[in-house]
């Protein structure tokens, strides 16, 4: 039987949907990248903001026309949209035949085989059950891969359905990540992201006590990886510990991703966050003097409830001051069963856009600028693909010169920019490192030529 696979939203999605293809693959199921040609089609769903959660439900029922028609035999929902809507999605698409949630993805052989024998069931497990590792089937080639280290989120932010749908934070213990690292080296990923709800909080559940850098530490040792990012660090619970691993560690990226949602100290409190706009710059300011070339990227949420043009202008003077090397602006999106939703002073959707655009034509031209800075310099880049093949330039000597799209340790795949390696002679294979100078920028991404 051959099935189809869709993993929608974030990359920690994305992880369970590889366990998935590793749990399925070991019962002998084949998969498809067709539709048409599918017996079975399962989606990985994600429900965290409205767009999100609209891409998910479009997707459900594009695929629930293919099993009403009867080429698909079965269609299964997982993820966070089947946990928090499973009773709506059976009322209302019926040729949905098994929901799996967030925390019972494990359970998808089971599922497939009752419905294939007419019998349907979902599966749901608790929330907080313990986090559990599994053989995966790589969807992202051999340049990267993902490590989730913890699953759920204490934090409880006033915007957030995350701990209603995935539940308290819980780490995955050390023994078991640093098993699935060598696995993933092993099978020739050369760059390992480290990915959670938030990872600054690693092992305070297990061990008493943060334990990210020890796990840095340890993950570094691997032979196999030559880069490796974090992502997700909430900014007051960057620790000592962490900045000094990241300088003395010559494989982790000088590359943080660090969410602060508003520089409002009023919005922040309404959000539930634990940190202010002093602190946000008093973190910024100690990462930069400690690791003079970090990039920083950051997160902002606009129009939240509430929200004054006064406090807009305190977060537009917030970005303007710290310069975030990649920012990302989400408008406000009210969920049901959050604080926030329920809050007076909603923000109409016409000022949250005003105000996203505003912020992110200031980004621009600091991004913008700090790739024209990037000229001259010579960095290592990590090989994605490339471009470009039919009827190529040819060299002097006449072989064919081809353009790769690369990524510097600024570029977290998928989100950041790229960088364009021109005048290539000679086949590069993705993951492969090399040096490149920087010869020109095009807005947020880099043009470079191989280093002599």
């Amino acid at each position: 039987m051959k099935i189809l696979f869709i993993s929608l939203g974030c990359e920690k999605n994305r992880v369970e949907t590889e366990y998935m293809l590793g749990i399925l693959a070991e019962h002998g199921y084949e998969f498809t990248d067709d539709a048409q040609s599918a017996e079975a089609a399962v989606i990985n769903t994600c429900c965290f903001i409205n767009d999100a959660k609209q891409e998910s439900i479009d997707t459900i029922l594009e695929l629930a026309e293919l099993r009403k028609s009867g080429k698909l035999r079965a269609l299964i929902v997982a993820g966070c949209l089947g946990q928090r809507y499973k009773e709506e999605i059976q009322k209302e698409i019926p040729e949905v035949d098994s929901i799996l949630g967030t925390t019972a993805f494990d359970k998808i052989v089971e599922a497939l085989d009752e419905v294939l024998k007419g019998q349907v069931q979902n599966y749901f497990e608790s929330i907080d059950r313990k986090p559990v590792t599994y053989n995966r089937i790589l969807s992202t080639g051999t340049a990267y891969s993902y490590l989730k280290i913890a699953e759920g989120c204490n934090k409880n932010c006033t915007y957030c359905i995350i701990p209603k749908v995935r539940g308290h934070y819980r780490s995955v213990p050390m023994e078991d990540l640093i098993k699935e690292a060598e696995e993933l080296a092993y099978n020739g990923i050369k760059e390992l992201i480290i990915v959670a709800q938030e990872t600054t909080l690693y092992g305070v559940d297990l061990y008493g006590k943060k334990m990210l850098p020890e796990l840095l530490t340890k993950l570094c040792r691997i032979e196999g990886f030559e880069w490796i990012r974090i992502m997700y660090c909430y900014p007051e619970e960057i620790t000592d510990e962490l900045i000094e691993v990241m300088k003395k560690e010559p494989k982790i990226c000088h590359y943080l991703d660090l969410p602060i949602q508003s520089g409002s100290d009023a919005i922040l409190r309404k959000m539930g966050r634990r940190t202010d706009n002093a602190d946000i710059r008093r973190i910024v300011e100690k990462l930069r003097s400690e690791i003079p070339d970090i990039c920083l990227r950051t997160t902002l949420i606009s129009g939240f409830p509430g929200e004054t043009a006064d406090d807009h202008n305190q977060t537009m003077k917030l970005i303007s001051d710290l310069r975030f090397d990649r920012l990302g602006v989400f408008t406000y999106s009210p969920e049901e069963d959050t604080v926030a939703a329920a809050m007076e002073d909603q923000v109409p959707e016409r000022t949250k856009k005003t105000r996203r655009t505003k912020l992110m034509k200031m980004q621009q031209e600091f991004a913008f600028e700090g790739a024209r800075k990037m000229v001259g310099r010579k960095l290592k880049a990590i090989i994605e693909g490339r471009i470009g093949d039919e009827d190529p330039d040819t060299d002097d000597q006449g072989r064919p010169l081809y353009t790769y799209v690369a990524r510097t340790y600024k570029d977290s795949p998928d989100i950041d920019g790229f960088l364009f390696i021109e005048n290539v002679p000679y086949d590069l294979m993705s993951g492969k490192f090399v040096d490149v100078m920087i010869t020109g920028s095009d807005e947020y991404d880099l043009i470079g030529e191989l280093a002599e």
